[in-house]
């Protein structure tokens, strides 16, 4: 299948803008996409997570190796059987409005926080009370065991950043009206142009741990006055601005640009991400005909990730894995149950039939098609074309990715606005075990957008939640994971890694699976 061209982005803003006095170290970046919220809770989308772990904090931060480590919290204690734990926040810890962050804080941040997120959901499920005990301690008090919370709080899809109270008492269906952190780096409102320039300053009253600094572990230092993302729709003009040195870094370039890049002098290329996303498809479980088990199990079949995997990653092809299942966890036993599904090709003739027998009648499917996305582009154009040429009457809507994301809340019919499936991924990280997996999780309405409703799913991951034998856990991924191919909460489309590149006057770019700003120096 050849690789289809992406469609032409928008014009690049300017990139030039006035000094600002005093300033004398801007690192200037171009993230992946443009900035479409400030509220990283209230959407799960990769560039708000970005820009809220700039401006928020964490209560547990993650190293390289993704384990779990203090950052807001000073020292924690699980008593009861992971009944019960205590949270004692460090000292010196300051929103960027001048108040002291308080325990009560972080309490109504969880609150708000496990009304969005499918992990914190489920804590939320098996919490008896959550309170203050004095302004740096608090008290989790769970009707049930829950051993992984260290780990469940540190997460990065959906993270839960801590905000001051007024600002989480906000609805958790509605954004926060202003970004007030207490993270390394303040947000500039004021500077902010929508889908084209976004501000940060250094927080000069954020304190630091006393720790190296790994991934969003250890000590957050900021070695710039200010960072500054440069929203360039177009990938040419963008590896252009780099090229020329305009900007410092470009954190996801074209696939296709890698080889022009890696030859270029002052530029250099790398992963910062030794993890990778997983490309999936989510189907609509709630509209016809996505709904319907059998006509998955037909897109299923009519998808080659390895097609999908060289039209999505063209220039860079190194850095694409396929075939995939959902979990990643590293255990032969777990990856490969059910694989035969994904490794056995069918012809269109024979998932056409597959069609016929699900009583498929040439119903209508809409794709929700970002242009300006540089891996969901090319992803979405090579779905569609494999689904039509498999007999399925795809809809492709082209759009942005801002305005996916607001359709992709939509439950509505799609004569009502609805939608069918769109492309996306997910961090490998969370999906070595059930426990943050939350695309695979059948926990329907109550779940992320898609809403797959399975029972066995679901008591499969209560089982896992509550197993703390090593080997147990190992057989319940594997049935976890062969469920799932029955089910088909979303269509596995391959793994890749992301390659990104920076002028070779910028050192100690920290290495995780999301861009991060702290530690990193100018010369």
């Amino acid at each position: 299948m050849k690789r289809r061209n992406l469609l032409a982005g928008a014009a690049a803003a300017a990139l030039a803008r006035p000094a600002i006095a005093g300033r004398t170290q801007t690192l200037t970046m171009i993230p992946q996409v443009a900035l479409n919220s400030i509220d990283p809770v209230w959407t799960s989308s990769q560039i708000a997570r970005n820009m809220g772990y700039m401006v928020f904090d964490q209560l547990y931060g993650r190293d390289e190796a993704m384990n779990a480590h203090p950052q807001m919290v000073e020292s924690d204690l699980m008593e009861d059987g992971a009944r019960r734990w205590t949270l004692k926040l460090r000292e010196n810890l300051w929103w960027h409005d001048g108040e002291k962050v308080l325990a009560r804080d972080c309490v109504a941040s969880l609150k708000r926080w496990m009304k969005r997120n499918p992990a914190g959901g489920t804590l939320e499920a098996r919490m008896d009370a959550i309170e203050t005990i004095d302004d740096r301690s608090f008290v989790l008090r769970l009707n049930k065991p829950y051993p992984h919370l260290r780990m469940l709080l540190s997460q990065f899809i959906i993270p839960p950043v801590m905000m001051p109270e007024r600002l989480a008492k906000t609805d958790p269906f509605k954004q926060i009206p202003e970004a007030i952190g207490s993270g390394p780096f303040r947000w500039l409102n004021d500077e902010h142009v929508l889908a084209s320039h976004a501000a940060f300053a250094k927080f000069d009253r954020y304190v630091p741990r006393d720790e190296p600094s790994s991934y969003t572990a250890g000590g957050h230092r900021v070695l710039v006055d200010r960072v500054e993302w440069k929203m360039i729709p177009d990938a040419q003009t963008a590896a252009n601005a780099l090229i020329t040195g305009e900007v410092d870094w470009m954190e996801i370039p074209l696939p296709d640009l890698i080889p022009l890049l890696k030859k270029t002098p002052g530029v250099v290329t790398g992963n910062l991400d030794a993890y990778g996303q997983i490309l999936f498809m989510r189907p609509n479980h709630l509209q016809y005909p996505t709904n319907n088990p059998a006509i998955r199990q037909a897109m299923l079949a009519a998808v080659d990730q390895q097609e999908v995997m060289a039209a999505v990653m063209g220039g860079d092809p190194a850095n694409a894995i396929a075939p995939i299942g959902f979990l990643q966890s590293g255990k032969p036993e777990v990856d490969e149950a059910g694989m035969e599904a994904i490794r056995t090709r069918h012809t269109p003739q024979q998932v056409k039939a597959m069609l016929d027998k699900a009583g498929y009648k040439n119903e209508r499917l809409v794709l929700l098609h970002p242009t300006d996305h540089i891996y969901y582009n090319p992803t979405s154009s090579v779905v569609s074309q494999m689904l039509s040429e498999c007999g399925f009457n795809i809809d492709d809507q082209a759009m942005d990715w801002a305005t996916v994301q607001s359709r992709r809340t939509s439950r509505e019919p799609l004569e009502n606005g609805g939608w069918s499936i769109f492309c996306t991924v997910a961090p490998v990280p969370d999906y070595r075990d059930p426990l943050l997996a939350a695309f695979i999780r059948g926990d329907g309405k109550k779940g992320w957008f898609g809403w797959p409703e399975d029972a066995r799913m679901e008591q499969i991951y209560g089982t896992w939640l509550e197993t703390t034998d090593k080997s147990e856990q190992t057989k319940l991924e594997r049935e976890y994971e062969l469920e799932a191919f029955k089910f088909l909460p979303f269509i596995p489309l391959g793994r890749y890694l992301q390659t990104s590149a920076w002028r070779d006057n910028v050192h100690g770019i920290p290495k995780g699976p999301s861009a991060v700003f702290w530690n990193i120096e100018k010369t």
